[in-house]
């Protein structure tokens, strides 16, 4: 048995390895929630996870080489989960029971109820975030923000959805992962309010996308104007939807629909031009022997460097490293 180390401090990695049932579900309960597990009759307890942290998000890959049932308290956060290989068979509160197969992504549990179910030799991972991130970057159908945001469901509404959830985490996976700098903390909150946004845009939830009258009547070039430059002001800051439009005090709608609108773009591909310009004037202006292409497009929130070049390329019509080098 292996295990190192325990600690949850955020941005170090954590690796536990046992064949031992108990000391696995004191691993579980330290790293998720309260829970109890059991192996089949006669089977192995073999179980190995590797957790990442970016920011408050946190991505955990898990192979459990046995039929591990488990009885768990909620988890209290959205917790995203994508069969490898194996199966998953989940219990839901008011539901019927669902089987999650290999190539699917799923909700593993509401976050505010308990749940239980058994893993059958899995690999899979699990990719989590606080729910309150939800409410960064839409806003309740009725209005009332006070109730907050919530997932009605625990499947992706339709297979380009699963597809599109699945590459966001696929992203998470990359930037996690990433053998160059330590990902810096706009990154972090880049890439969380991305992954939340694709959530709401892929799960049944409680959001309301779509514009109603009152927000396409809100959707005036003054605020537009003041929207703009809250964006302009706080580019190098962590800056999801909701903030911007509770600076000009519209709804994420109006918001969204006010870009549209007058700019033919969402107020966040706004803000990622606005932080590309930053990035290719410290480009302009950097010295090519101390400064790496990396550093700055994480300087500006940009965690994929391959994406950060090709963006780069359509916007200023060559690589970043000739603008580094010249």
């Amino acid at each position: 048995m292996h295990t190192s180390p325990s600690s949850t401090t955020s941005g170090d990695n954590l690796h536990f390895e046992s064949d031992d049932l108990a000391e696995t579900e004191d691993f579980l309960v330290r790293a998720y929630t309260k829970m109890s597990i059991a192996a089949g009759q006669g089977e192995s307890p073999s179980a190995r996870i590797e957790r990442r942290w970016l920011g408050s998000v946190t991505f955990d890959e898990l192979e459990l080489d046995f039929h591990m049932s488990y009885d768990a308290a909620p988890l209290g956060r959205i917790c995203l989960c994508r069969v490898h290989d194996g199966r998953i068979e989940e219990n839901f509160i008011g539901e019927e029971p669902d089987v999650f197969a290999p190539g699917e992504v799923a909700l593993l549990s509401p976050p505010e109820l308990p749940y239980s179910g058994r893993v059958c030799g899995a690999t899979f991972d699990l990719t989590m975030f606080d729910t309150a991130l939800l409410d960064r970057v839409a806003a309740p159908a009725n209005g009332r923000a006070d109730q907050g945001i919530r997932l009605t469901g625990h499947r992706p509404v339709s297979p380009q959805a699963q597809q599109r959830l699945s590459d966001a985490i696929d992203y998470v996976r990359t930037v996690v992962r990433s053998d160059g700098l330590e990902a810096t903390p706009l990154v972090a909150s880049t890439t969380a309010s991305m992954l939340a946004a694709v959530v709401l845009h892929t799960l049944p939830s409680n959001a309301s996308l779509e514009p109603t009258t009152t927000d396409r009547l809100d959707a005036k070039p003054a605020l537009l104007r003041r929207a703009i430059a809250f964006i302009e002001g706080n580019a190098d800051s962590d800056v999801a939807l909701g903030d911007i439009a509770a600076s000009i005090h519209v709804t994420p709608r109006a918001l969204q629909y006010m870009f549209r609108r007058h700019l033919e773009m969402t107020p966040m591909e706004y803000l990622r031009r606005v932080r590309m310009d930053h990035a290719h004037r410290d480009l302009l202006q950097a010295d090519p022997a101390t400064t790496t292409i990396q550093m700055v497009a994480s300087r500006w929130g940009f965690g994929h460097t391959g994406r950060f070049a090709s963006m780069y390329r359509d916007a200023y019509g060559r690589n970043p490293s000739d603008t580094l080098r010249n």
